[in-house]
């Protein structure tokens, strides 16, 4: 018992303890109603969020609380297996903290392609067999692809698609004028409009070229501060 304790409060196996518990709390939470699932989510992937950032790794659809959740998991194991295999005999001293500080980094890092894959497959098996399956949560659908079925003309279009990846999930789409989109067309759920539960949607080119323009935005920005900072 001594020995796990030690294991599990050592650098970086810390991290992930302190990290497990509190997700431990808040499921917990989750469960008694006392917390949203949706905690971590917003209206729109505009701004550079937690939400927003896990679906650029490829957490479209899922929610951000399930994803965070599995990437802490996987990290961990990782970072435990590491330990076990490499870390506890080696004579680190100091060195261990920014060493530790790498694996940590390496171990979401590798963690994030199947933390991705699975929670996209268990949503997938979960809508597909069971039909009393829980509703999808509204927010958790931003950065989710949809296809385009029909375009009602009228004063005010009423556009409807599908998900892709569910075709039996059907969403409305606020339009903005001068861009309404054909049957057929693919975009990109980008923003829930609370008032009617409606989403704003644009091209997946576009969504794309955006998300490449943020990035690049937000490391202008801590270049300017750096420099702002050493001058």
């Amino acid at each position: 018992m001594n020995a796990a304790i030690d294991l599990a409060t050592r650098f970086p196996l810390v991290v992930f303890t302190v990290l497990l518990a509190l997700l431990a709390v808040y499921w917990l939470l989750v469960a008694l109603r006392l917390a949203p699932v949706e905690l971590f989510e917003h209206d729109s992937l505009k701004d550079d969020h937690l939400a927003s950032a896990l679906v650029s790794l490829g957490f479209a659809g899922v929610p951000a609380s399930l994803a965070l959740t599995l990437l802490v998991v996987l990290a961990g194991a990782l970072t435990l297996a590491l330990e076990l295999a490499v870390l506890r005999w080696l004579p680190l001293g100091f060195f261990r903290i920014p060493l530790g500080v790498g694996v940590i980094w390496g171990a979401f890092a590798l963690a994030s392609p199947p933390a991705s894959w699975l929670c996209l497959r268990l949503l997938h098996r979960l809508h597909q067999r069971s039909p009393h399956a829980p509703e999808r949560l509204p927010r958790c659908l931003l950065g989710e692809r949809v296809r385009v079925t029909a375009t009602a003309e009228g004063d005010e279009p009423v556009v409807t698609a599908v998900l892709e990846d569910d075709p039996t999930h059907e969403v409305r789409l606020a339009t903005k004028s001068g861009d309404v989109p054909h049957p057929g067309e693919h975009r990109v759920l980008v923003k829930y409009l609370t008032v009617d539960g409606r989403y704003r949607a644009v091209p997946e080119r576009d969504y794309l070229d955006a998300r490449t323009r943020l990035r690049r935005l937000h490391l202008l920005r801590r270049l300017q501060r750096r420099d702002g900072t050493s001058a």
